[in-house]
């Protein structure tokens, strides 16, 4: 078995109580078999407080959320408290992985670092080089994947080339990617898509206010600033998508949607930018790290949401 990851996921640190969107508050956290078992035998104190702190009723048992869905263990100082009295090895599965994700393949297994996290936003978003492969761990066993993970692969790599192809613009490179899967996206309006992800699960009131604002702004008012840090930005989406999307065709088989899906959501992210640049008067590389955090949380944690968004890829205007 090898165990395949981006060349910065080593990079990678939580920022813990530094962080603005920490992920132990809005999220429903569920507790597995094991740590529930290792949380049960914990005594005095901190264990009079896992007891009142986990719903054991509920499938699978889960944390007790607090006043504004603080995971009760979240202390003032944005500090995990399991984490202070027990170690980081004590935390349950969901919160040690998080912001991890993983693709499985036949004898291969891909990791990465989900842009929801807005330590892992900036880690990606703000590398200057290009993305590649690495192997995290490997067996010594040669990988021979089955014929239909090999191809999605190779032209994974394809895609993953043209995305990082520097002799063009960003916009040029996600236009060749559409070509490359002979799907174009439908020809809506940035507010068309608007009302489209409007209709989706929602979390966050302030993600409906953006798409509001996207409804409502004429982008062509204002220019979209040009520079360096924005090309490799949005060249670094449009790899991350394909990485993290594209295997799940192995079990749909929706290729050429989910190629399209990396270029959406690359133009809806580029589209928000505008719009805060319209409507705000400037925007930063850090407003793109927090419009890229808000997409991700609020569609790629819901397959519901990104199974509607590759059904629109195919419906009729």
């Amino acid at each position: 078995m090898k165990l395949i990851a981006p060349d910065y996921y080593r990079e990678f640190r939580c920022i813990a109580g530094d962080c603005k969107h920490s992920c132990c508050i809005g999220w429903e956290i569920d507790v597995d078999t094991e740590s529930l078992a290792r949380y049960d035998a914990v005594t005095g104190p901190l264990g009079e407080r896992l007891q009142k702190g986990i719903d054991r009723t509920a499938e699978p048992p889960h944390f007790i959320l607090g006043e504004h869905e603080r995971c009760p263990f979240l202390n003032k100082e944005g500090l995990c408290d399991l984490i202070i009295g027990l170690g980081e090895d004590c935390l349950c599965q969901i919160c040690s992985d998080h912001p991890r994700y993983r693709s499985f393949f036949e004898g291969r297994t891909e990791i990465g670092l989900g842009l929801c996290c807005e330590a892992a936003a900036a880690l990606i978003l703000k590398r200057p080089s290009k993305t590649t492969l690495v192997t995290l761990e490997d067996d010594g066993e040669v990988e021979t994947l089955p014929a239909a993970d090999a191809s999605l692969l190779d032209w994974r790599a394809v895609l993953t080339d043209i995305a990082q192809d520097r002799s063009r613009s960003v916009e040029e490179r996600a236009e060749a990617i559409l070509e490359e899967a002979q799907l174009p996206l439908p020809d809506r309006s940035f507010a068309e898509w608007a009302d489209i992800y409007m209709e989706l699960e929602r979390l966050e009131e302030s993600w409906t206010d953006r798409l509001t604002e996207l409804q409502q702004a004429d982008l062509t008012a204002v220019p979209f600033p040009e520079g360096e840090a924005w090309e490799i930005a949005f060249e670094q989406l449009l790899v991350y998508f394909l990485y993290r999307h594209l295997p799940g065709a192995l079990e749909d088989g929706d290729y050429e949607g989910r190629a399209a899906f990396a270029v959406l959501s690359y133009r809806m992210i580029h589209a928000l930018c505008h719009t805060h640049a319209v409507l705000h008067g400037a925007v930063s590389i850090d407003d793109l790290l927090d419009v890229t955090r808000q997409y991700s949380a609020e569609i790629e944690y819901s397959d519901e949401n990104v199974e509607a968004l590759l059904d629109a890829l195919f419906e009729e205007e």
